[in-house]
């Protein structure tokens, strides 16, 4: 993945919506995907972080993250690459 890639992703009941990956994190060894959701109406559509990972297969996987202590890691280190752009 780079930073000027779509992807779609299918939620819970089937339904497509599509991404621009905004940004790619390295935090604690992990990688972070930044996802901003292109099919959102409302101008104000916050965005999304998944942990990017690999499976059994070799494939790339994005993960929720569902761990606070690792959530605040990866919010500290994406308000600290926007303030650097």
């Amino acid at each position: 993945m780079n930073e000027a890639d779509t992807i779609i992703l299918t939620d819970d009941e089937g339904e497509e919506h599509e991404f621009m990956v905004v940004d790619l994190l390295k935090v604690e060894g992990k990688e972070y995907v930044i996802l901003l959701p292109l099919d959102d109406e409302d101008d104000e559509a916050e965005a999304v972080v998944f942990r990017l990972d690999v499976d059994e297969a070799g494939d790339e996987v994005l993960c929720e993250i569902e761990d606070d202590a690792e959530w605040e890691a990866v919010e500290k280190a994406w308000e600290k690459a926007v303030a650097e752009k």
